[in-house]
């Protein structure tokens, strides 16, 4: 496990999760361990609070499905276009791409980064797997990665950042990690293995933002 080194609590982001399904409990400790004010959003008036939102894993098809019947898929849309910081991972960066593969017949997505995803890119649940991941951005000691039914990005826009790929197997040089201004997304769970360096980043792309 790596230890902590996250931001102050001083001047800190208020930061929402997506609370319609999935693991938000997981991303709500993860940030407030990183120094943000963390708290659920179901509703738009919740987002309007917000300096930055992450969308958890789950079931893509399902949260926005519930987005839409909570009222919430618009605003995030217009939020995200309009500049809120946003971290996906998993389902989350799934319902971050502009473009999907093996989608089902009227899916739909947030949006914000220019990519095309595939879902369950990786196989079913059984197909679920660990493994170690170069992340430069976040320093030299390798990031320990789940993946459970995850997606990878097949392709991606000139303005976006490849921060990890799957560095060995069938699946070698797939992209799981990607950064276009302020949106991160991650195929794998970085909320399930204790090391705090994913949200720390996200958590200073938010100060950034609101410095700015």
């Amino acid at each position: 496990m790596v230890a902590p080194h996250c931001a102050s609590p001083v001047n800190a982001p208020v930061i929402g999760v997506l609370a319609l399904q999935g693991d938000v409990r997981e991303h709500l400790r993860a940030l407030a361990d990183c120094g943000a004010s963390a708290r659920p959003v179901r509703r738009p008036s919740e987002l309007d609070a917000v300096d930055g939102i992450v969308l958890p894993g789950g079931e893509s098809t399902t949260i926005a499905k519930l987005a839409a019947a909570f009222d919430l898929l618009e605003p995030l849309r217009a939020a995200v276009r309009g500049g809120l910081p946003a971290y996906g991972s998993c389902a989350g960066m799934i319902l971050l791409a502009d473009r999907i593969v093996d989608a089902p017949a009227g899916q739909q997505t947030i949006g914000g980064i220019d990519m095309t995803v595939r879902r369950n890119a990786f196989g079913r649940q059984v197909d679920s797997f660990e493994g170690d991941l170069d992340f430069p951005a976040l320093g030299e000691q390798p990031v320990h990665a789940v993946f459970i039914r995850a997606p990878w990005v097949e392709g991606a826009g000139p303005g976006v950042e490849a921060l990890a790929r799957i560095p060995v197997g069938e699946a070698a040089g797939r992209i799981v990690a990607v950064r276009q201004g302020a949106l991160l997304a991650t195929a794998f769970h970085p909320e399930m293995t204790g090391d705090p360096r994913v949200h720390e980043l996200f958590v200073r792309i938010v100060k950034e933002a609101t410095s700015a």
